[in-house]
Order: structure tokens, then C-alpha cells, then sequence
């Protein structure tokens, strides 16, 4: 009787283990097919470009994003309110006119209620309306910083390319070139010339204070370059016979704009402060254009008895030099290809 039903039991057993072997295997397949929602997912993060990854890591950067509020703040109030170009703005006095001083010249601005009144920034030594000359230092002082920046961006970017990637003496020519410009300090620099030329106006002396800050731009691009030059793609493109200026501009430089954009964004941010600090030496802008280091130096004698005519010039450089940085700050790690937290 044993010996009949040992095959019946083997038998069953069997059965069952095979059935638990193909609910195992359904188990595993269900498992390692992606579903509906994870298959868009993925689709969504392979589709993504270089470009929107960055645009994703920078509005999620909120010190930057307040940078950008702050500075666009500030560029709005300066050009909409004393106008810009012969094109009139809202407030009813200008920064050269001369006035008998209102309530001594005490700022009139109230914030609860709030109210400007006739002269929110109070008035300077000789009676002009004080928001409208800060209005118009922010104004010149904007004007410069971008042209510097643009400059020494244009310089900075053509010299450190030309240089990585000719090598020989191209490289030697302008690395010395570099190097001297370098080891003059850029106050001394601005010293010795630019009282001169600040005195044929804003542009030609932003202009100036460009053509002597690109080095440090210049010797980070020459880097990439000298590390990209010798990627695979530019041997590719050797390859078939593009030229170096196509190589250049159309292979190896799209490559390195995420460190010229954030020198850039740095540079315009110290040229805020250079052209305050030579303005307040009176080595900068000079009457009768104004700007926010102009404006400290001609009051500097009223520390003690009007210290507002220092505090609001200078309440607006930080405000402007400190914007631009985190703005700088937010593209530095939006570009950066091995950051994979973005800060919130």
C-alpha cells in the first residue's frame, strides 16, 4: 500500500512546487516591468536638455532668485523714476537742480503711513533733492558695471581662447600679457588713467576699467580650453577639416560659457566696487554726472550732522553688489555638472 501512494505524493509534490515556481517567476516580471507612471518618468528625465537641467537648478536656487528680484527692483526705481534718456520719469524734481532746504533737509519719507513726501531721501549740502541724485548714481553706476562686464567678458573670453587653444607662442604672447596686467594692481591702474578719462564721460571710462579687469576671465577660459582641446569631439571635427575659428566658437566655447557667464556675473559685481571706491577718491565720475561713490564722497564733511546722505548711497551698493553675487552664486552651481543638491 506504501510502496502505491509514494508516487502519488511525489507526483503532487511536484505540482506544487512548480506552481510556486511560475507565481515566483509572474512575481518577478511583474515587478521588473516599469509601470505607466515610470516609464514617463524616466522618458521625462532622458528628454530633458543640458539647458533646461540648468534652468531647473537655478530657479531653484532662491538666493538667486532674490538676487534677481532685488536687482530688478532696484533697475526699475532708478530708470522709471527720474526717466532715462529725455524719456521722463514719475518723479517731479531733478538731481541737478539747486532748492531751498525742506525741514532742513531731513528725509520726509514715512513708511507707516507710508508716504515720500516732498523729499523721501531728504536733501545733500546745497539744497538738490537726494532721491533723485541716488536715482541717477544707481543709474550711472548700473551703466558701468554691465559695460565692464561686457568688456572684460569680450577681452577675458577672446584672450584665454586664442591661448588654450593655439598654444606655442600665441599662448606665451598673451599669458605675458596677462601676467603683466596682473601684477599691476587694478586701483593703481585706475588711478594713473582713469581721472583722465572718466572726464569724457561714463561710457569711455567704463570702458577703461574693462580693458584692465579681464584677467582672471582670460586665464579660466584658457584652462578649459586647454583641457577640451583634447577631447574627442575636437579630434573629430580636426578630422573632417574644420577650421580652427569653427572649431573654436561652434565646438570647444558653448562648452565653457557656464564659467564665462559666472566670471562675468563676478566681474560686474566688483566693477560696482571699484567704480565706488575711485569715485569716492575722486578718481571717477565727475560732476555734472553723479554716481552712488560720487554721491558719498561730495557728502562725506555731513557724516556727523546728516549721516542719511551716506546711508542711502551706500544702503544701495550692497544692495546692488550683493545681488549680483547671489545671482552669481545661483549659476555657478547651476552649471556646475557634478552638483546634485540643489540648495532651496
Amino acid at each position: 500500500m506504501s510502496n502505491h501512494e509514494n508516487p502519488r505524493d511525489d507526483t503532487r509534490t511536484s505540482l506544487e512546487l512548480s506552481e510556486m515556481t511560475l507565481q515566483s517567476q509572474d512575481t518577478d516580471i511583474a515587478t521588473a516591468i516599469p509601470t505607466r507612471d515610470q516609464t514617463d518618468r524616466i522618458r521625462t528625465t532622458e528628454a530633458k536638455s543640458q539647458g533646461r537641467l540648468i534652468r531647473e537648478r537655478f530657479f531653484r536656487h532662491k538666493g538667486a532668485l532674490a538676487g534677481i528680484a532685488l536687482l530688478v527692483l532696484i533697475f526699475l526705481l532708478a530708470f522709471t523714476s527720474i526717466g532715462f534718456a529725455g524719456i521722463p520719469g514719475w518723479w517731479n524734481k531733478d538731481y541737478d537742480v539747486l532748492a531751498a532746504r525742506f525741514n532742513e533737509g531731513r528725509p520726509t519719507l514715512t513708511l507707516w503711513p507710508f508716504s515720500l513726501g516732498e523729499h523721501p531721501f531728504g536733501q545733500d549740502v546745497l539744497g538738490r533733492d537726494y532721491f533723485a541724485l541716488t536715482m541717477r548714481g544707481i543709474q550711472t553706476s548700473l551703466i558701468i558695471a554691465f559695460i565692464v562686464g561686457i568688456v572684460a567678458m569680450v577681452i577675458g573670453t577672446t584672450v584665454g581662447a586664442f591661448a588654450g587653444y593655439f598654444r606655442g607662442w600665441t599662448e606665451a604672447v598673451l599669458m605675458r600679457l596677462t601676467d603683466v596686467v596682473i601684477t599691476i594692481p587694478t586701483v593703481v591702474i585706475a588711478a594713473a588713467v582713469a581721472g583722465i578719462v572718466a572726464k569724457h564721460g561714463i561710457i569711455p571710462f567704463a570702458l577703461f576699467l574693462g580693458a584692465v579687469t579681464w584677467t582672471g576671465l582670460a586665464r579660466l577660459v584658457r584652462g578649459e580650453f586647454l583641457s577640451l582641446r583634447e577631447k574627442e569631439f575636437v579630434e573629430s571635427a580636426k578630422s573632417v577639416g574644420a577650421s580652427s575659428g569653427r572649431i573654436i566658437f561652434r565646438h570647444i566655447l558653448p562648452n565653457t560659457v557656464g564659467v564665462i557667464i559666472v566670471s562675468t556675473t563676478l566681474a560686474i559685481s566688483g566693477a560696482i566696487l571699484l567704480e565706488t571706491g575711485l569715485s569716492f577718491l575722486g578718481l571717477g565720475v565727475t560732476a555734472p554726472d553723479t554716481s552712488l561713490g560720487k554721491a558719498i564722497n561730495d557728502n562725506r564733511s555731513a557724516l556727523t550732522v546728516r549721516p542719511w546722505l551716506f546711508l542711502w548711497p551706500g544702503a544701495f551698493i550692497i544692495g546692488i553688489a550683493l545681488a549680483v553675487n547671489f545671482i552669481g552664486d545661483g549659476l555657478r552651481d547651476a552649471f556646475d555638472p557634478k552638483q546634485t543638491r540643489v540648495k532651496q
